[in-house]
C-alpha cells in the first residue's frame, strides 16, 4: 500500500511547525508591532432598511484600492488607512449606492453604519460577489464563548463548518461534515442503541459525541440530519466553565447552529442521487407572517443502501422555527426539530479485551469488507425531538437578558447486535438484543451579557445560571448468542430474521431500570481589554450534581460538587490581523456512585467518587491577513486528566480512583482565498496520548489510550469557481483526509491491533445558476479500503457518486 504522507514526514513536519510557530512569535512580538501603530481604521455594519443584515455587501474608499464584503452578520472592517478625509462607499446590487465622508486621526479605530434600501437584484452577479471571497470563513462565534468575540479576540481555539462548504460538497450526514475539522476522525458509527447510540469521534486524544445544539444539551442515540445545520462548531479543549460537565468531552464538544428565520420570502428545493441507492429530498422555505414574525421550515426526506449485502436506513426530518419581535427590546426565537429513522446497521466486530490478540494482519477483515453479517429484517427506530425556546431582551444598551430552554427525546425500539472475537484468530460470535429506551434532557438557562466599560477597560461579561437535567428508561431485553460469524470462510450460523431472533429473545428481559441527574450551575466569565491590544479572560464555573436511579435505596442519591476556571490572554500584535493567545481551560466529570463489592460478590454496597478533572494549557497564533484573505490557527496544548477511574487490579467488582492520561499536541488550520476564486479549508494535527497513572496489572499504563485514535490526521478541500469567460459559473472541488496508522487494541497484557494508514480524496464538478445549483461528487475516487475503530473493526464506505440539484426562489 503507498503513502503519501509517511509517519517520518509527519514527524519532521510536526517539529518544523513548532519552531516556525516559535519563530513567528517571536517577529510578531518584536518586529511588526510599531509598523502599524499610527494607521487609523473603520468598522461596521451594513442593514436593510428594516435592520436585516446584509451578506457581500461591497464597502470600500473611494480612490483607495481598499475594501471587501460584509460577512454573514452584515459587518466590515478596513484596516491600516492613512489619517485624513476619506469617502466610504457601501454598495449591493439591486439597492441604491451610499457614500459618507469622514475624518480620520493618526490611530483611530471609527465606527460606521450603512442602511440600504433593499430591491430586486441579479441574484448571478451576487453569486460571483460569494466565490470571490473568503466564504467558507465564519469570524464571530457567539456560541464558543457565550459572548460576541471575533475570532483573533477569541483564546480558545475552534473550528467552524458552514452550510455552503457542506452544500458544496454534497453532505449528507454528519460523519462527512466533520471530516472538514482539524484534528477530528471517527472512532463508531451510529449504533442507535439508547443512552450512547450517537455517533463517536476523536478529539484531541478524547471521544466525544456531538451532544450540542445552539450551545444547549439535546441528546440523539441515532446519526444527526445536516438539513438544518447553518453552521458546525468544533470547539476544542476541556469546555467545563462554560458548558458543564454532562455533554462534553475532555478533547472539546460538538456544536450544531441552526438555521433562522429571516425578514424576507425566499427557498431551496433540493435533491440528491446516487451510488447504493442514495435518494435525498430537502426544502428550506422561510416567509414572514407580518411584520413583526416570521417563520421557517427545513425538512428531509433520505433513503439509501450501505456498500454490504445488507443494510440501509430511511428518514423523515422536520425542522419549523419562528421568530417575533415582541418590542424594539424584546425579541423571541423558536427552534424545534423532529427526526425519524429507521436503519439496519451492521454489526460492529469487537477485538477481545481480556484475552490476548489472535488477529495480527488486516487481510482477514479485508476479504469480509462488503459482508454486513445481518439481516435486513433487524432493524431498529431511533426517533428524536428538540425543542428550544429562547427569549432575548435589551435591557440596557450594555446589558442584554437572554433566556433559553431546551427540551429533548430521544428514542430506541429494535434490535442491536455486535459480533465479540472468539480468540481463536478467525471466529466472533454474535450477541443479539431488543432494545428499548429513552433519554429525556430538560436544560434552562439565563444569561446576562455585558459590554461596557469599567473606569478606563472594556469589558465583556456573561454572567449565567444553569439547571440541567437528564432521565434515562430501558426496557430492554437481555443479551442472548446468535451463532458465529467465520472470517476464513465468511460462514454465518446466526439467524437474522425478525421471527428467528424473536423466538430467542422471548424468556429474556432486563426488567426496567431508570437513571435520572441533575445539575445546577452557575459560572461568569469576563473579557477586560486592558490595552487596545491586550484583552485577558477570567471565568469560573461552580456545578452541583446529583444523580440517582431506581435500583439504589433511599440514600442512593448523591451529590458532588465541581470548580471549573478558566483564563485566557490575547495579544494582537498586529491590529485585527495577528494575535498571540494562550488559555488555562479546565473540564471535570461528575462520577455517578457505582455498586460494588468483594471480590467473592459479597458485601454489595453503593461507592461514590470525587469528579474527574482536566486542565489544558495552550499558546498559539491566530491570523487574519491580506483583507481577511487568509485566516489561519496554530496551536500547541497539553491537556492532563487527573482521577480517572481505574479497575481494581485485586477485585473484579470494585473500582478505584487515581487514574491520570497526558494528551498533546500540535494543530494547524488554514480558510484561505489566495486568489479570485479559489477556496481553500485545511488542517493538520498530531497527537501524543499516554495513561501516566494505573495499575500496570490493567495494560494500559504507559501507552496511547484507544479512544484517542490515529496520532495524525489531515484534511483538505480546494475549491475553485471560475468568474469569467466562457465556462463562467462552473466549479471544480478537490480534497481529502489522511490518517496514520491507528492502534485500535493496544494493552500491554493482550498485544495491539493497527488499522492501517489511509488517504482517501473526493473530487467534484458543479455549476452555479442565478436560481440553481447542480454538483456531481465522487468519493474515495481511488477506491481505498480503510477502518474505523475503537476495540473495533469497521469498514468504511469505498467509492461512490452522488447527483446534487438545488433550486432558489
Amino acid at each position: 500500500m503507498f503513502r503519501i504522507i509517511t509517519v517520518t514526514n509527519f514527524d519532521k513536519i510536526y517539529k518544523a511547525m513548532k519552531q516556525s510557530i516559535l519563530l513567528t512569535i517571536g517577529l510578531i512580538l518584536f518586529g511588526f508591532t510599531s509598523t502599524f501603530a499610527q494607521k487609523a481604521s473603520i468598522y461596521g455594519v451594513v442593514t436593510t432598511s428594516d435592520g436585516q443584515a446584509l451578506e457581500y455587501v461591497n464597502v470600500g474608499i473611494v480612490g483607495l484600492a481598499k475594501g471587501g464584503t460584509t460577512a454573514r452578520n452584515g459587518g466590515f472592517e478596513i484596516n491600516n488607512i492613512e489619517p485624513g478625509e476619506h469617502t466610504i462607499f457601501a454598495s449591493f446590487i439591486g439597492a441604491k449606492r451610499q457614500e459618507k465622508t469622514i475624518q480620520l486621526s493618526a490611530g483611530e479605530r471609527l465606527a460606521i453604519k450603512f442602511s440600504l434600501e433593499e430591491s430586486a437584484s441579479d441574484l448571478s452577479e451576487v453569486i460571483v460577489t460569494d466565490v470571490g471571497t473568503n466564504r467558507f470563513y465564519a469570524d464571530s462565534v457567539f456560541t464558543v464563548a457565550k459572548l460576541p468575540l471575533t475570532d483573533l479576540q477569541n483564546p480558545q481555539v475552534y473550528n467552524s463548518i458552514s452550510s455552503r462548504l457542506l452544500k458544496e460538497q454534497v453532505v449528507t450526514n454528519m460523519n462527512d461534515a466533520l471530516k472538514n475539522a482539524t484534528g477530528v476522525a471517527r472512532l463508531w458509527q451510529s449504533t442507535g442503541r439508547g443512552g450512547d447510540g450517537a455517533e463517536y469521534y476523536s478529539m484531541r486524544g478524547f471521544s466525544v459525541q456531538p451532544t450540542m445544539v445552539n450551545g444547549m444539551p439535546s441528546l440523539n442515540n441515532g446519526g444527526l440530519d445536516p438539513a438544518n445545520v447553518e453552521r458546525v462548531d468544533v470547539i476544542k479543549g476541556p469546555s467545563g466553565t462554560l458548558f458543564g460537565s454532562s455533554v462534553i468531552s475532555y478533547g472539546g464538544l460538538i456544536n450544531i447552529t441552526t438555521k433562522r428565520p429571516g425578514d424576507s420570502f425566499k427557498g431551496e428545493l433540493g435533491l440528491i442521487t446516487g451510488s447504493y441507492g442514495l435518494n435525498r429530498f430537502t426544502a428550506d422555505v422561510n416567509t414572514p407572517l407580518n411584520e413583526l414574525s416570521s417563520v421557517r421550515v427545513n425538512m428531509a426526506y433520505q433513503n439509501s443502501n450501505t456498500f454490504q449485502d445488507a443494510g440501509g436506513s430511511k428518514s423523515f426530518f422536520l425542522a419549523p422555527s419562528f421568530k417575533f419581535q415582541a418590542s424594539e427590546r424584546l425579541t423571541f426565537l423558536i427552534n424545534t426539530e423532529f427526526l425519524n429513522t429507521t436503519s439496519v446497521n451492521a454489526p460492529m466486530l469487537f477485538l477481545n479485551r481480556s484475552n490476548p490478540i489472535t488477529f495480527s494482519e488486516i487481510e482477514l477483515f479485508e476479504n469480509n469488507y462488503e459482508r454486513s453479517f445481518t439481516g435486513n429484517e433487524l432493524a431498529i427506530n431511533n426517533s428524536s425531538y428538540g425543542l428550544q425556546a429562547q427569549a432575548l431582551y435589551k435591557i440596557t444598551k450594555d446589558w442584554t437578558s437572554q433566556t433559553v430552554v431546551s427540551r429533548s427525546a430521544t428514542k430506541s425500539d429494535g434490535y442491536y447486535n455486535y459480533l465479540f472475537d472468539d480468540s481463536n484468530g478467525d471466529s466472533f460470535t454474535r450477541y443479539i438484543s431488543d432494545r428499548n429506551g429513552q433519554t429525556l434532557t430538560t436544560d434552562i438557562q439565563q444569561n446576562f451579557i455585558g459590554d461596557f466599560d469599567f473606569s478606563s477597560i472594556h469589558n465583556k461579561l456573561v454572567v449565567g445560571l444553569d439547571y440541567y437535567e437528564s432521565s434515562l428508561f430501558n426496557g430492554s431485553t437481555g443479551w442472548v448468542g446468535n451463532g458465529t460469524v467465520t472470517l476464513s470462510d465468511g460462514v454465518d450460523t446466526g439467524v437474522l430474521t425478525q421471527a428467528g431472533v424473536d423466538d430467542l429473545l422471548k424468556n429474556s428481559f432486563e426488567g426496567n431500570t431508570t437513571g435520572n441527574t441533575r445539575v445546577m450551575s452557575a459560572y461568569v466569565s469576563d473579557v477586560a481589554e486592558v490595552l487596545p491590544e491586550l484583552s485577558v479572560m477570567a471565568s469560573v464555573r461552580v456545578d452541583n450534581f446529583k444523580s440517582e436511579t431506581g435500583d439504589w435505596s433511599a440514600d442512593g442519591a448523591k451529590t458532588q460538587t465541581a470548580f471549573s476556571p478558566k483564563f485566557g490572554f490575547v495579544y494582537q500584535a498586529i491590529r485585527d490581523k495577528v494575535s498571540v493567545f494562550g488559555n488555562y481551560m479546565n473540564g471535570f466529570v461528575n462520577v455517578a456512585p457505582r455498586s460494588v463489592a468483594d471480590a467473592n460478590g459479597s458485601n454489595q454496597r453503593l461507592k461514590t467518587f470525587s469528579p474527574e478533572n482536566a486542565n489544558q494549557i495552550e499558546l498559539g497564533v491566530k491570523t487574519k491577513l491580506y483583507d481577511d484573505k487568509v485566516a489561519a490557527t496554530a496551536s500547541y496544548y497539553h491537556i492532563n486528566v487527573s482521577n480517572r477511574v481505574m479497575t481494581d487490579p485485586d477485585n473484579i467488582n470494585n473500582v478505584i480512583q487515581g487514574g491520570q492520561v497526558k494528551s498533546q499536541g500540535l494543530e494547524i488550520s488554514i480558510i484561505a482565498n489566495p486568489i479570485e476564486g479559489l477556496n481553500l479549508v485545511a488542517g493538520y494535527s498530531k497527537n501524543n496520548s499516554e495513561v501516566t497513572k494505573d495499575y500496570e496489572e490493567n495494560g494500559y499504563l504507559g501507552l496511547r489510550p484507544e479512544e484517542a485514535g490515529p496520532e495524525q490526521l489531515i484534511n483538505f478541500w480546494a475549491s475553485y469557481s471560475f468568474l469569467s469567460g466562457d465556462l463562467k459559473g462552473f466549479g471544480l472541488g478537490l480534497g481529502g483526509n489522511a490518517a496514520s496508522e491507528y492502534l485500535t487494541i493496544n494493552r500491554a497484557n493482550i498485544g495491539s491491533f493497527a488499522l492501517p494508514a489511509y488517504q482517501v480524496f473526493n473530487a467534484s464538478v458543479n455549476y452555479t445558476g442565478s436560481q440553481y445549483f447542480l454538483a456531481l461528487k465522487v468519493n474515495n475516487f481511488t477506491d481505498q479500503k480503510y477502518y474505523s475503530g475503537w476495540s473495533t473493526v469497521t469498514p468504511q464506505n469505498p467509492r461512490n457518486i452522488s447527483l446534487s440539484l438545488n433550486y432558489k426562489f
